[in-house]
């Protein structure tokens, strides 16, 4: 085979090449086009699921999604979710979070307008399996020991873990990881009480 006959070979390779580029990503671009809706919907689903496990059963009948404001909490913001039953406010769900033993722990929490812990559930976390773990609802009753208290309730320095003369059970090798959470709840009660207002959007 000659030369000019290889040169006109190899000329049109990167033409094929790139036509075959073209086509890859119109067939991604539909693809997702078409998954876009899909995901979306499921995350929706996800996230109004987790919402409506924090609150007792029955307490809202409003689409908690449609139903938000985002407030300022030290340059962050963070999104309120607010549970209705017909237009009497019975709640709003936020997130907060604190530095555990392996990562950040996510808690997703619910407090009635007047302050008070209707539930608290840990969203997210990567602690220890067996040990840390036992933060999540699923394999512990501890998280619900949250549920009716308030800034109030116990008073300020026993918002801790019986180690640190509080009032909240610790785990046995894995006390780092209940501190956060009680730290992360403690927070997100100070943080309602000081953008009340603004939260439940009523008069203060």
């Amino acid at each position: 085979m000659n030369l000019d006959a290889i040169r006109d070979k190899l000329g049109y390779q990167p033409l094929l090449l790139g036509i075959f580029g073209l086509l890859a990503s119109g067939a991604l671009a539909v693809v997702s086009n078409a998954a876009g809706p899909a995901i979306v919907a499921a995350e929706a689903k996800d996230l109004r699921d987790s919402l409506a496990d924090v609150l007792p059963a029955g307490l809202a009948d409003n689409d908690f999604l449609n139903d938000t404001v985002d407030v300022d909490r030290d340059g962050k913001t963070v999104t309120i979710y607010r549970a209705r039953h017909g237009s009497d406010l019975k709640a709003v769900l936020f997130k907060v979070a604190e530095r555990g033993y392996s990562g950040e722990i996510q808690v997703l929490m619910a407090v009635d307008p007047a302050g008070k812990i209707l539930g608290v559930r840990v969203l997210k976390h990567s602690e220890t399996p067996g040990l840390g773990d036992k933060i999540e609802a699923k394999k512990s009753d501890w998280v619900h020991a949250f549920a009716g208290k308030s800034l109030g309730e116990p008073a300020a320095d026993k918002w801790a873990v019986k180690k640190d003369n509080g009032v909240f059970d610790q785990f046995a090798g894995a006390t780092i990881t209940p501190r956060a959470v009680v730290r992360a709840v403690k927070g997100g009660l100070q943080f309602f009480a000081t953008r009340k207002q603004e939260i439940t959007g009523q008069g203060a």
